[in-house]
């Protein structure tokens, strides 16, 4: 199976220069540039355009409207299979999407670092194979400059959950400049943002096959 993992879009969706095909296409959050339902409108008809059979998007802390009108928004998300800890199996292969990140500032879909988020990560399935965030475990694709240091602000209770799974992959975003593949254990871990930290949608897509 054949993953096409993208993240951070901003509704700069049509900027992307190239979409590889694939089987399953992901999207990791932060589709949305406002947050509105317009916004979903537009991100729903590019969808239609592309030819991957499975279409799976996750909300992120952009996307207020799956936050403040979610039944209107998932209406208006027909053309892809939207999670919110929820899942889904494709050929055998089992998905879960969550769009939780650590509280930072006043966005959609944060909760506060220790039990809250503790017990969203607790509701991922033992026998998921991929899982699909928005924000990035502690310490993988998670590293921001701060001044004149870098920081890594990724959730210790998401590294902590995956440790306990057998995943095959777990695709996330939210920190644009993390973007790239890492490892941990025997999990592929990816980091699709398609934004920049400039908010330039120049980073591809990242293609990863399953076995």
């Amino acid at each position: 199976m054949r993953l096409v993992c993208l993240s951070d879009t901003h509704s700069l969706h049509r900027s992307i220069p190239e979409i590889p095909d694939g089987d399953v296409l992901i999207h990791a959050g932060d589709c949305l540039g406002a947050g509105t339902l317009d916004n979903v409108e537009d991100l729903n008809d590019w969808l239609g355009t592309l030819p991957h059979p499975h279409k799976i998007v996750i909300a992120g802390n952009h996307d207020w409207v799956f936050q403040q009108a979610p039944e209107l928004a998932r209406e208006a998300l027909f053309n892809a299979t939207y999670l919110e800890d929820s899942g889904i199996e494709i050929d055998g292969i089992r998905f879960w999407g969550s769009p939780w990140t650590p509280t930072f500032m006043d966005w959609a879909f944060m909760l506060e670092r220790g039990e809250p988020l503790h017990e969203k990560w607790q509701q991922i399935p033992e026998n998921t194979d991929v899982l699909i965030t928005h924000g990035p475990p502690k310490g993988i694709g998670d590293q921001v400059a701060m001044g004149f240091r870098c920081q890594n602000v990724g959730c210790v209770n998401l590294l902590d959950r995956i440790q306990q799974l057998s995943l095959k992959a777990h695709i996330f975003g939210h920190i644009h400049e993390g973007y790239g593949e890492y490892s941990h254990d025997n999990t592929r871990l990816i980091n699709a943002s398609i934004c920049t930290g400039r908010y330039e949608p120049t980073n591809p897509p990242i293609v990863l096959d399953l076995d």
